[in-house]
């Protein structure tokens, strides 16, 4: 198959990853541009292009700057019409990306930071008429880094509350979980690495596409152990806590895009 020619301005914690991941699977000729020239050399060594270089010798263009860097004097450098774009800025959506870039092939994706260890969870969403090898290009490059998800934009904002902030929660419990561990005399890193191998357990237990529902009371013997824990989650509200945790960041993804649609009227 033939190789991508991938272009990424950006290349920090998220841009830098999905570079290392598309040499790594070896699907993809880079060019890169960075504000710091020695990130971009550090990933690949006479990757570096300056900014219209870029994008001149790419057919597909990631941006993978912070979205408040993205000003229109920006796009405007970068636009071409004949180009494929693929955004990975939180909050800014296809309407102001169409707007300003006026290409045909649009992208947004949405990973998390698992994204440099090849285990991001990534939300894709594309601009109505984007073309079907556009699409295959894109599911490819974020198949290089983890799990892909195509979505409507309009469940991104809810998607970054079951995903791309969830990563956050999980981690806390791990870390709280851990703890009350070492309360029970498990010391903490054996306790921590417990939990996270447990959460591997529980995802293996999801893996023939069974709802949760169906195994919850399987693992829950009468008067046991686990029916007494789950009585304390629900009775501390442990469920409204994470629906309510998912809800505001649901709303703040929303808060910021609406903010990113002012910027370019």
């Amino acid at each position: 198959m033939e190789r991508l020619k991938v272009g990424i301005i950006g290349n920090g914690n998220m841009g830098g990853a999905i570079a290392k991941a598309l040499l790594q699977a070896g699907i993809a000729e880079l060019r890169l541009n960075d504000i710091d020239r020695k990130r971009s050399d550090s990933i690949a060594s006479g990757a570096y292009r300056p900014l219209g270089t870029l994008v001149d010798e790419s057919d597909v263009v990631i941006i993978a700057i912070k979205p408040q860097f993205i000003t229109r004097e920006f796009l405007e450098i970068i636009a071409r019409n004949d180009k494929s774009y693929i955004s990975i800025a939180a909050g800014m959506p296809l309407e102001v990306l169409d707007r300003a870039l006026g290409a045909r092939n649009l992208c947004r994706f949405m990973p998390n930071l698992a994204a440099g260890k090849l285990k991001a969870v990534t939300a894709i969403a594309f601009k109505d008429g984007a073309d079907e090898s556009f699409r295959d290009a894109c599911m490819r490059i974020a198949g290089s880094f983890g799990n892909a998800f195509e979505l409507s934009e309009s469940q991104f904002s809810a998607f970054i509350g079951i995903s791309g902030s969830l990563i956050a929660y999980a981690l806390e419990f791990v870390h709280d979980s851990a703890m009350a561990g070492v309360r029970e005399g498990i010391p903490y890193d054996k306790a921590k690495d417990i939990v996270a191998a447990t959460l591997g357990s529980a995802s293996a237990l999801l893996s023939d596409g069974e709802s949760p529902a169906a195994i919850i009371p399987r693992i829950c013997s009468a008067s046991g152990t686990t029916i007494a824990g789950m009585a304390a989650l629900g009775d501390k509200g442990f469920s409204s806590a994470l629906f309510e945790a998912v809800k505001a960041a649901s709303d703040r993804s929303k808060e910021l895009e609406n903010k990113s649609k002012e910027m370019i009227r």
